[in-house]
């Protein structure tokens, strides 16, 4: 039985991918790293976004999380640049 993650994307990485959310299809838990290099390794503006040059942070389940942190289904998976004071 397969369910779904909500994916949500903010600001410089929501602008690069043109979408503010979208569903991904998971069938077993996985690792945030591993989501984000799939994510990637679509081309184009994924790699963009959220290829490993990129300093990404990470968001599961509105709690900010490493690459480690297991994704369940169900879960909601944020990513969003880090935010730079002033």
């Amino acid at each position: 039985m397969t369910h779904s993650i909500n994916l949500r994307f903010f600001a410089s990485i929501r602008e690069q991918l043109n979408m503010t959310s979208q569903s991904l299809e998971l069938v077993e838990p996985r690792s945030v790293g591993l989501i984000r290099n799939e994510l990637a390794a679509r081309g184009g503006p994924w790699e963009r976004a959220l290829g490993s040059h990129q300093r990404v942070l990470a968001a599961l389940n509105q709690e900010v999380v490493d690459e480690q942190a297991l994704v369940q289904p169900g879960d909601e998976l944020a990513f969003f640049p880090p935010v730079t004071g002033g």
